[in-house]
């Protein structure tokens, strides 16, 4: 570290995603232990937090952020002796995937819209001002005497999209969320998400490649699929191959196909009355899912899932009409899903994956000697699946473990020592 930064103690990654955020921190005299955040309020063992917040009716402050402001467990199992007008209703609107609008490759039309009172500036700011909060009620909990202004390092990763101008707006963005003291302050270093996660990669099997092997990561979050090829040079240094290259073909993609096709067997007014009305009722029905049918698929033929609405998403009971309650009232409001829809909901996405980890092997003049596949969706095992069957030429394909931390963990120790030869922002 240059002398300027000399009363830098902790190292801080803070992962910024479209759909999830979290952190991680390391003691400049402890860099083999890296903490990284798992306890959000009431929501433990995750290490992550939902990009959400939701305002007050004036929009002037946050009144909730994360899990709070996202999910809503349902409460009427019996829903449908009530009317939908006696139903309770969510309040504002949560705000998400504001994130989307520091990307010059989505079009406006295609960007999250916000209130008329809210800029997406100002959401950035007020989610980084709760994140940063979080982070630095965490380390004075572990070290009383730390000034998060003066003795913290703060690494921001970002999308491999983001150009000079997206990340200057995000600096300024975190500026006046008050994590830095200036804004001029040498205290921040951004680094794309796929260099953070080839580093955390490299620092776990440094062993198994030698100097001239190349390896690609595969950072598959819920907004973004980002992708880059390194080569592992001497003194466990890294060199980039390939420029960064990425799309918005995430998980999240799945859960609106999801949606789309439990829309086709209630109604879609339906499914839109639900979206506005019980908005967390509606996330808390896609968590669900996610956690038993998203992530465990394996392209099992013949499998199948019921998902009983009376449990899981029963406000919809109050929407649906005609010849699509008939049908749900006969099944008892029980909807099967079987291999081939879920198949049908993986494979556009999945199929867009592929082609951009193909177009990263025929940019590299570089064998490639492994494929890492980090980020959330990377746990998915029918996306295990599907990229193992397409380059089963590639002699390691794999996952480390809890790949949802490898960009944090890599920003922390990208920021303990400067290993990527490469240039980043912020300095």
């Amino acid at each position: 570290m240059s002398e300027a930064n000399d009363e830098i103690r902790v190292v801080v990654a803070i992962d910024f995603g479209t759909t999830y955020s979290g952190y991680a921190y390391a003691h400049k005299e402890q860099p083999d232990v890296i903490i990284v955040q798992d306890s959000w309020k009431e929501y433990e063992s995750r290490f992550k937090t939902p990009t959400v917040v939701k305002y007050y009716d004036n929009y002037s402050d946050i009144k909730l952020w994360g899990y709070p402001a996202l999910i809503e467990k349902p409460k009427l199992k019996k829903a449908r002796l009530f009317s939908s007008s006696k139903l309770p209703k969510s309040s504002s609107a949560p705000i998400e995937l504001f994130k989307l609008h520091l990307l010059k490759s989505i079009k406006g039309s295609e960007k999250p819209t916000l209130p008329r009172k809210l800029n997406y500036k100002n959401v950035i700011r007020d989610f980084m001002k709760k994140l940063g909060d979080d982070v630095k009620t965490c380390l004075k909990k572990t070290w009383q005497s730390l000034d998060p202004e003066r003795n913290v390092l703060y690494i921001l990763t970002v999308p491999a999209e983001f150009d000079d101008e997206a990340i200057a707006t995000f600096r300024e963005c975190v500026f006046n969320a008050g994590l830095l003291k200036d804004e001029e302050s040498n205290n921040i270093r951004f680094i794309t998400e796929p260099k953070a996660a080839a580093i955390h990669c490299l620092n776990l099997v440094v062993q198994n490649l030698t100097p001239g092997d190349s390896f690609m990561i595969v950072d598959c979050g819920g907004g973004t699929v980002d992708l880059t090829t390194c080569e592992l040079l001497e003194d466990e240094r890294l060199s980039e191959l390939t420029e960064c290259t990425g799309d918005c073909c995430g998980s999240s993609r799945i859960d609106e196909a999801f949606l789309e096709f439990v829309g086709e067997k209630v109604g879609k007014s339906a499914i839109e009355s639900v979206r506005k009305n019980h908005y967390g009722q509606l996330q808390y029905f896609v968590q669900e899912f996610c956690s038993q049918v998203k992530l465990p698929f394996r392209n099992d033929e013949g499998m199948q899932h019921d998902i009983d609405l009376e449990e899981s998403l029963p406000a919809i009971m109050n929407y649906v009409k005609g010849e699509e309650r008939e049908r749900l009232n006969d099944s008892e409001w029980i909807i099967e899903i079987n291999s081939t829809d879920i198949k049908n909901m993986f494979d556009p996405v999945i199929n867009k994956i592929l082609s951009l980890i193909g177009e990263q092997l025929d940019k590299s003049e570089k064998k490639c000697s492994a494929i890492f596949l980090v980020g959330g969706f990377s746990e998915s095992k029918y996306l295990q699946y599907r990229i193992r069957r397409e380059f089963c030429k590639i002699p390691n394909i794999s996952v480390p473990p809890h790949p949802t931390t490898s960009v944090v963990k890599g920003g922390v120790l990208y920021g303990l020592e400067e290993i990527i030869k490469d240039r980043t922002y912020g300095k």
